[in-house]
């Protein structure tokens, strides 16, 4: 399996340019307003409201990514109660290593809110990839997590958008988790697409209240003092040292590659 190469030259450069504008010509023709105004328009709505202006305009080529992590019912539950919400594709990246209490969780959740889930897995299984590259989060090494993602999660994703032909994904990442995502607007252009953040603004009072209002499960792994949940070889409860997302990766990185712009891994 030939990975590709994380460092951006001139070429690369050229090419994730001239992606970014083609994807503007298209929504601007698509939405008969510019992606700026778009953008604009976006700020000024409510989670809920951002979530139902994109099912509203991308139609068919609209789509929502879960993790069934921590506090991915928010999400869920908003597009349940959405008209059409139901229609909507939900793309899971199963890495093949989350924990058992996430499938737990996963299971629970898509029964309570009968969506259309849509797992997707990585071409190459976990035995094959730990017999290729040994176990890539074991040496203390950003550029093998970098593999590791890209061959778990970047890829399959990208699969997976291209499967539904996806113009537009929604996710729910918040500006105060990472410091890559306190620099995000509501929509910006993730490798040629739009990307969605109904929850960007919001903070982790918000969503325990609206967690709390709407009386949506806890994820298993919250109540032994996990705030976030990625691979079970990646992620830890919070400490006093560590909190949030710096206590994933082993504390060597805080993103895994899905939210960040490029060509397939570049910049993870």
């Amino acid at each position: 399996m030939a990975l590709d190469d994380g460092g951006m030259n001139d070429s690369t450069r050229t090419s994730t340019a001239r992606a970014d504008q083609l994807i503007q010509e298209e929504v601007t023709d698509l939405l008969g307003l510019s992606f700026e105004e778009a953008r604009t328009h976006l700020t000024k709505l409510a989670p809920k409201e951002r979530l139902e202006w994109a099912l509203e305009k991308f139609q068919r080529r609209f789509v929502l990514t879960t993790s069934f992590g921590v506090q991915s019912s928010v999400l869920l539950h908003m597009l349940h109660c959405l008209k059409g919400g139901d229609k909507v594709p939900v793309i899971w990246v199963d890495t093949g290593y989350l924990p058992k209490e996430t499938y737990l969780y996963a299971d629970l959740l898509s029964k309570r809110f009968d969506l259309d889930i849509k797992p997707v897995q990585s071409e190459i299984s976990p035995a094959r990839m730990e017999a290729l590259y040994g176990l890539l989060w074991e040496t203390d090494s950003v550029e093998d997590l970098e593999k590791y993602h890209l061959i778990r999660k970047v890829k399959p994703l990208e699969n997976a958008l291209n499967t539904y032909k996806s113009l537009c994904w929604a996710s729910g990442v918040r500006g105060s988790q990472t410091d890559h995502r306190k620099s995000m607007t509501p929509l910006d252009l993730v490798r040629g697409r739009c990307s969605l953040r109904p929850l960007l603004n919001w903070s982790t009072k918000d969503v325990f209240y609206y967690m709390q209002e709407h009386d949506l499960p806890q994820h298993p792994l919250f109540e032994k003092g996990y705030s976030t949940v990625g691979d079970w070889h990646s992620s830890s409860p919070d400490t006093g040292e560590a909190s949030g997302r710096k206590t994933r990766f082993g504390g060597l990185k805080q993103e895994c590659g899905i939210h960040m712009p490029g060509v397939m891994g570049e910049g993870i």
